[in-house]
């Protein structure tokens, strides 16, 4: 019956907890505009909002880009390390929540003592039993506790969207270099048949000087450009194994073992389909990130105020002991049942008060980095949409340039036969194809990743197709 009024009295001071934490709201950024200047022809609007993300990378049809995609989930290194770290962010907030509960815990001892007797002046041994338990519960009058949850769980919330984040990085960085590689596979079959003509070349111009036809010089200009073609493939193929390497490591596989087939043919720059600019703030998985850090120091602000009051904690302990052999009876039972008050703050030479500061201080920070993290966003998706339309136009524009070349080279192949022209105007018209068409492949290797880049800006896929 008394343990009942102590427990009743206490109820008020349970149901009467408050939070130190100042209300949340996240911090004002500027509005998102209507629509993004820099859309265009390959970058119309879709309706597609509320459509999940997926597999964004199978906009390009390619089958080894998505079995290597796919690999980065099981078996890539730094996703595993981001993994954990939202793991040990789970498991803090799970630490924190068990503050919110009682501690319960059991204790025994046997042990063969010796003793003066006071009485006596001699000496006495005996055994000393005990068995029992103990609990202890903070009220958390001050919200200390349920603030320090806030902040556990909205830091794993953060950790969760820096997965997303990782994860959306990884894959478009393993596309990034799956492309560029592709771009390798179809300048080495250029240059392949490059070599193959300026060997042609060396053939013809090495006749006409043995026949009088043509002087020692054209025939050095033929092997200086048959040589220089190999040297360029040299290169080439050297850069493709960089790429060959970087993508084993993106995957989790040693590079010695691992091989991409070549394929010469380029994939086609699809045309991505722009969310709404209101949506950006909410597909973007940084922007999540940075959101989430603003809520959990606005928490940490009630914990460090709370340090400005005491803390209660209920206590209660039971069990038995004695020295006698018999333990559990009524005569040996044991037990104690009250509240305790930590130290009350008085003096501390400004510790807590630059706590709260140093929170608040973090607090600011977070904010600050909340607002930069959606300019950068906006700014990112305005680049690459530029870079997307932009690259179409100048793609467009070198493939006639690439028309224009290949006929130039053709026209000086037919004037030189006839002795119209010497043979520098045919290195000259063939350097000029050369380099037409690199660029071409270039730009293509350009217009593939602003496309990537641009998904990649926008926070992910925003098709149905599933994962």
């Amino acid at each position: 019956m008394r343990k009942g009024r102590i427990m009743a009295a206490m109820l008020p001071l349970l149901a009467s907890g408050c939070s130190m934490a100042p209300s949340y709201t996240a911090p004002r950024v500027a509005p998102a505009p209507a629509a993004f200047k820099e859309t265009g022809m390959w970058t119309p609007a879709a309706p597609a909002d509320a459509m999940p993300r997926g597999a964004w990378w199978r906009i390009l049809p390619d089958p080894v880009l998505d079995g290597l995609e796919q690999r980065i989930e099981k078996d890539s290194p730094r996703l595993a390390v981001a993994l954990a770290r939202y793991d040990q962010a789970r498991a803090l907030t799970r630490q924190a929540r068990a503050d919110l509960l009682p501690r319960v815990d059991a204790t025994g001892r046997a042990v063969r003592a010796r003793a003066m007797s006071p009485v006596t002046g001699g000496y006495y041994e005996y055994n000393d039993y005990a068995v029992g338990g103990s609990a202890a519960y903070e009220v958390d009058l001050w919200g200390r506790i349920r603030n320090q949850v806030s902040a556990t769980q909205a830091e794993a919330q953060a950790s969760a969207a820096d997965l997303a984040g990782a994860r959306l990085s990884l894959q478009a960085e393993l596309a990034d270099d799956y492309i560029q590689l592709r771009k390798l596979d179809a300048q080495l079959e250029l240059l392949s048949q490059t070599k193959t003509a300026y060997a042609a070349a060396v053939d013809l111009t090495t006749k006409r000087f043995a026949g009088g036809a043509a002087n020692e010089a054209d025939v050095t200009r033929a092997r200086t450009q048959f040589k220089s073609v190999q040297s360029e493939m040299a290169q080439r193929k050297a850069d493709r194994a960089l790429l060959e390497h970087a993508i084993a490591t993106l995957v989790g596989e040693q590079a010695s073992g691992f091989a991409i087939a070549p394929v010469a043919v380029m994939l086609a720059p699809p045309q991505v389909p722009v969310s709404a600019p209101a949506m950006l703030l909410q597909r973007r998985p940084d922007v999540a990130a940075a959101e989430r850090r603003v809520a959990a120091a606005n928490a940490r602000i009630g914990v460090a105020r709370a340090a400005f009051f005491p803390q209660i904690t209920l206590g209660a302990s039971g069990g038995f002991e004695t020295t006698a052999a018999s333990l559990l009876t009524a005569g040996s039972s044991v037990w104690a049942l009250g509240p305790a008050l930590a130290a009350m703050p008085i003096f501390d030479g400004g510790r807590r008060r630059a706590g709260v500061a140093y929170a608040r201080a973090q607090f600011a920070e977070a904010s600050a980095n909340y607002r930069q993290t959606t300019l950068d966003a906006f700014r990112e998706v305005e680049d690459q949409l530029a870079l997307v339309n932009r690259l179409a136009e100048a793609s467009a524009q070198q493939s006639e340039a690439v028309v224009a070349a290949a006929r130039t080279n053709q026209l000086a192949n037919i004037q030189y036969r006839e002795g119209a022209v010497d043979y520098l105007q045919v290195v000259t018209a063939q350097a000029a194809e050369l380099q037409a068409r690199e660029d071409q492949l270039a730009l293509e290797s350009r217009r593939l990743i602003a496309s990537i880049g641009l998904i990649r800006a926008m926070g992910g896929d925003w098709s149905n197709r599933g994962s």
